[in-house]
């Protein structure tokens, strides 16, 4: 038979201060590593760990861009590009046959 621990009266929510969310959330995300099981021995649900890695990640600002259509031809290095992004004075010449992952993890680390 399996132990049971009943957790009764005011005691019954534990505190995790910031730092041990970030430790648990850390050894989820480690290549290899199941959430299922980091969450098993710190005896959480694994949706815990998901809330906690979303609210603990760098608020994403939602925010619109001016966007400029133009029927001129761009430059010969611009050649093959099928869309050109100018963000913060960086300019971004994304080919069609770019792989979609490729491309989002791009423009992700632009933001920041």
């Amino acid at each position: 038979m399996s132990q049971v621990t009943v957790i009764s009266g005011l005691d019954r929510r534990r505190v995790w201060t910031d730092e041990q969310k970030r430790a648990l959330v850390a050894a989820a995300c480690e290549p290899g590593a199941s959430v299922a099981e980091v969450a098993r021995r710190a005896d959480l649900r694994p949706s815990q760990l998901y809330r906690w890695r979303r609210d603990l990640s760098e608020p994403v600002s939602q925010a619109f861009s001016a966007v400029t259509v133009s029927c001129e031809p761009e430059p010969a290095a611009a050649a093959g590009c099928a869309v050109v992004l100018e963000v913060g004075g960086a300019v971004l010449r994304i080919a069609a046959d770019a792989p979609p992952g490729l491309v989002t993890a791009v423009i992700r680390s632009l933001r920041r």
